[in-house]
């Protein structure tokens, strides 16, 4: 039964059909009378709709990015991405989870293709997948999968750039005017000294930004990191350090938080000194890859693993570890 009450805005409709509540203010009575009547019927239709039929597909992407992705680390990455779907595909946001299917998602995979790398498109992939899955496998919002016989972009060739050590390492610290042993006083020099950190400990650079006095002992020779899979695995991450990491990071272990520069910061300040030096395809990711591939001459692969943090090692072996044929050879 529906309840009609004055508002000082004109009249408020409320209705309540099985369990869903809902309600509007309308200027006239009659409007809202109008709307409280079609609003039930429309409720006591849904009670015969399969879930699939009920909600749509920007719902259940809204409700994995309110629900599952705050126990991620890359929480606010993740809601950004699924906002940026509903935004950028609102014909296919506004599909009930029954219309879509396969050829919806083909559509949508071809016309990212056009505007990102497939790489982007691969990420973006895995994490709606994911939330199909906890649609139809938790929440019980749908039977089908559209996944089923979907072709994943096939990623491009992983990257062989190296860090080299002495045209490009020095250069770049001397340009952001770091000295070896002296705690930074500039977000320049914060930028250098995390960029050494990364060569020396193959730690990513968000991991790197968040070391503080808590997460550092010196004396163990260890690091304790969150990541981003720590939702499944319940722990964070304990990295054990070199002698040389040890030497960076004495200047400023003693701080509550070892760097003051964002993320964002980090990245912009470390391309302009990049592009400055005429740096050819270099990121600042490249550190972990080339710190791994150094490890990887003085330890065993399970123990590189236990180090980088991967479970796969076909990821470690395929993307992170760079040792070209020739200095394999070299060595031989």
């Amino acid at each position: 039964m529906a309840s009609i009450t004055p508002h000082k805005n004109g009249w408020r409709a409320q209705v309540y059909v099985s369990g869903i509540r809902d309600s509007r203010i309308l200027r006239t009575q009659r409007e809202a009378k109008a709307w409280a009547s079609a609003r039930e019927i429309e409720l006591q239709a849904q009670k015969t709709q399969s879930p699939g039929d009920r909600h749509t597909v920007a719902e259940m992407l809204r409700k994995y990015g309110e629900d599952v992705s705050p126990q991620k680390q890359g929480s606010r990455s993740e809601f950004l991405r699924l906002e940026a779907f509903i935004t950028d595909f609102p014909k296919l946001a506004a599909l009930k989870l029954s219309e879509f299917k396969t050829p919806q998602l083909v559509e949508w995979r071809d016309a990212r293709l056009k505007v990102v790398k497939s790489s982007s498109v691969v990420r973006d992939v895995n994490l709606i997948r994911n939330a199909f899955t906890i649609a139809r496998q938790e929440w019980h919002w749908m039977e089908h999968n559209p996944f089923e016989g979907f072709r994943v972009p096939q990623e491009g060739p992983p990257r062989t750039r190296r860090v080299d050590p002495w045209k490009e390492v020095r250069p770049l610290c001397r340009h952001l005017k770091y000295r070896t042993g002296h705690a930074p006083a500039t977000k320049s020099q914060e930028v250098a000294l995390a960029f050494m950190i990364g060569l020396r400990t193959a730690m990513r650079a968000g991991e790197i930004l968040s070391l503080g006095k808590a997460s550092l002992d010196l004396k163990k020779r260890t690091a304790t990191v969150h990541h981003k899979m720590e939702y499944l695995t319940g722990r964070p991450r304990v990295i054990p350090l070199s002698k040389h990491a040890v030497r960076l990071l004495k200047p400023i272990a003693d701080r509550e938080q070892c760097f003051t520069v964002t993320s964002a910061s980090l990245d912009a300040l470390f391309r302009k000194a990049r592009d400055q030096l005429k740096f050819v395809d270099m990121h600042f990711h490249d550190t972990r890859a080339e710190a791994l591939t150094r490890m990887a001459r003085k330890v065993d692969v399970m123990t590189l693993a236990k180090i980088s943090g991967h479970k796969d090692l076909r990821i470690l072996q395929e993307v992170y570890y760079r040792e070209s044929a020739e200095d394999i050879a070299a060595r031989l």
